[in-house]
């Protein structure tokens, strides 16, 4: 995403580079999340899906602006930010086919825990019931 973001900077298609800079912020901010067990200390958050969906607006972004930088614009940097955001786009969908399966794997274990279950074990909501 970074070099993706340097292309576009380089090239005449500079309107393209704020959707790869969020794009990298926002992987740089999950891999800080988990790499600093965030993850496990917000257990509100669902961290899967958010990892999902940034797979899923990533691939489909890249993929269009990628369409977008090589049909329109001529130059070097443009043409290699859209083959580098093909190549991202093929990344993402394999990330997003390995996340899905963890998305699955984390909502079954969701299932089995009752929302009734939860209410009685004190804390906000058992506040909240009484």
């Amino acid at each position: 995403s970074f070099i993706i973001f340097i292309c576009y900077i380089a090239s005449l298609a500079a309107s393209f580079m704020m959707a790869p800079l969020l794009e990298f912020l926002l992987a740089l901010f999950l891999f800080f999340a988990y790499a600093s067990k965030l993850n496990e200390k917000f257990k509100g958050v669902y961290w899967p899906l958010a990892d999902f969906l940034r797979c899923v607006t990533a691939a489909i972004i890249y993929f269009a602006i990628s369409i977008a930088a090589v049909s329109k614009y001529s130059d070097g940097a443009s043409k290699a930010a859209g083959v580098f955001g093909f190549a991202a786009t093929i990344v993402f969908a394999i990330d997003f086919y390995i996340t899905f399966n963890d998305l699955v794997t984390f909502l079954k274990q969701g299932s089995s825990d009752s929302p009734e279950g939860r209410k009685t074990e004190g804390g906000w909501n058992s506040c909240l019931l009484n």
